[in-house]
């Protein structure tokens, strides 16, 4: 079930964030490979293969970024370009060491059947430093003071921001430095956390605390394990790309 109403409207959904990102030029001037793990159309992707830069005279230069999309379903490709390539393949165990800088999934990680497996994954596919974009529906919410649940056809996972620290940190995301927000009343997790120096570890056997020792979690959430030996909602705060603050006991 398609939450967007259009191709066009999901799009400008991600352009909230892809627009943010686009103010690091340092960033933006530093990667080379892009993929985009659950692309459909394509243009998200498209975003990132015609994406320009200010060249040192203010002429306008292309990126020309290597921009790859994984999806199980080709007809719906309707955009391409010379630096884009779409895979017919299942996200989540797509392994063809493409060494991206960034891993973009708007609205598609909803859709795996073994989420753990999937970041780890994905984790194993980036380069040293990359960074993942990953925004994802909240199912389970608060919505003006009224609890609201739904579970959508295809999902079978429900996310909130505690158990995706989790399953990010365990798979070798560094969520202490990432980035997170809910905005009151939306429904969408926002997160970009970087690969790590640790490896994707086990997590039958991985616990809270051996992330702390990590410090793959951000420090509210470290301080909350740390007093209450576990993770609590209410306790945990983070800052966005925007310079926002969130706090996730008011979301």
């Amino acid at each position: 079930m398609n939450i967007f109403k259009s191709d066009s409207d999901s799009h400008q959904h991600s352009l909230e964030t892809l627009n943010l990102i686009a103010n690091y030029d340092d960033f933006m001037d530093s990667i080379t490979t892009i993929c985009d793990m659950g692309c459909g159309v394509g243009l998200d992707l498209a975003w990132w293969a015609t994406k320009t830069y200010l060249d040192e005279n203010g002429a306008e230069r292309p990126h020309n970024y290597k921009c790859l999309g994984v999806d199980l379903d080709l007809s719906r490709a309707a955009v391409n370009t010379d630096n884009m390539r779409i895979m017919q393949a299942d996200f989540e165990e797509y392994n063809q060491n493409i060494r991206a800088d960034v891993i973009w999934s708007h609205d598609s990680f909803r859709y795996a059947t073994n989420p753990l497996g999937t970041l780890k994954n994905w984790n194993l596919q980036m380069n040293a430093n990359g960074m993942l974009v990953l925004i994802v529906p909240q199912t389970i919410n608060i919505t003006y003071n009224k609890p609201v649940v739904r579970s959508l056809p295809g999902n079978y996972f429900h996310y909130t921001i505690t158990n995706l620290l989790y399953m990010l940190a365990v798979n070798g995301f560094d969520c202490h430095d990432g980035h997170f927000v809910k905005h009151p009343n939306d429904p969408w997790i926002h997160c970009v956390v970087y690969k790590s120096e640790h490896e994707p570890m086990n997590p039958r056997t991985t616990s809270w605390y051996d992330l702390c020792e990590k410090k793959l979690l951000p420090e509210s959430a470290m301080n909350s394990i740390k007093t209450f030996g576990l993770l609590k909602q209410e306790d945990i705060q983070t800052h966005w790309l925007s310079g926002q603050f969130c706090n996730w006991n008011q979301v």
